[in-house]
């Protein structure tokens, strides 16, 4: 299976290309801002694309031709302004779903929020609002589509070492969990085809992730 990393520079996102390429059995294409960012890629012998998720849905289209699968990992992060969380986290996760479509990639995993039903957030800070109302209409964009997608909702995400141990359920008490297990998380429901068409929270836990993806 080749499959297309959207946001491949992000930390979620080399993990999940390390995990990619270890395996053996799969291939990444990382998707990236600019040339500059492909070193880290090419020496784990993945192979890298060039386009701004800003640009058009045919750029992203031509990026995704031929791929097997695509992950969106992307987000703008916590130190942008409303607009690049307009243009990122629901813009390009918009574009890059019409693009997969348009590319004819069937399997679309997306990374959202943890809760982004809409009750959940009203109350939320001025300052969070912006993202969980765009995590919420990406997450809507995806499910009025024909692609074989998981949306996978994660915890507050750290930078702790993977522990290959996880809670993943429809809903689960709210946690943290760390960003190379939610990139192992994603590994598994790319090569486990029961999860087409389902959605989960996902925090730290003590159920073995190959064992928790096979019990959603």
């Amino acid at each position: 299976m080749k499959i297309l990393v959207v946001g491949a520079n992000g930390q979620i996102g080399k993990h999940l290309v390390r995990f990619i390429q270890d395996s053996g059995d799969h291939q990444a294409l990382a998707m990236i801002r600019n040339k500059d960012q492909a070193s880290y890629f090419e020496d784990l012998g993945a192979e890298t694309v060039v386009v701004d998720l800003e640009r058009s849905i045919d750029d992203i289209a031509n990026a995704a031709d031929g791929v097997d699968a695509v992950v969106f990992t992307a987000g703008s992060g916590p130190h942008t302004g409303k607009d690049k969380t307009i243009l990122v986290d629901l813009d390009g996760a918009v574009k890059t779903i019409e693009a997969a479509k348009k590319a004819n990639v069937k399997r679309f995993v997306l990374i959202s929020s943890f809760d982004t039903r809409r009750e959940k957030w009203l109350d939320a800070s001025d300052s969070f609002k912006p993202y969980a109302a765009a995590k919420y209409y990406a997450d809507e964009w995806l499910r009025s589509t024909d692609l074989d997608y998981t949306l996978i909702h994660p915890g507050k995400l750290t930078n702790d070492k993977g522990t290959g141990k996880v809670n993943a359920a429809e809903e689960v008490e709210r946690d943290e969990i760390s960003r190379e297990d939610v990139a192992h998380v994603i590994y598994q429901t790319l090569a486990d085809e029961t999860t087409i068409g389902k959605e989960f929270q996902l925090v730290k836990g003590s159920t073995p992730i190959e064992e928790a993806v096979k019990s959603l």
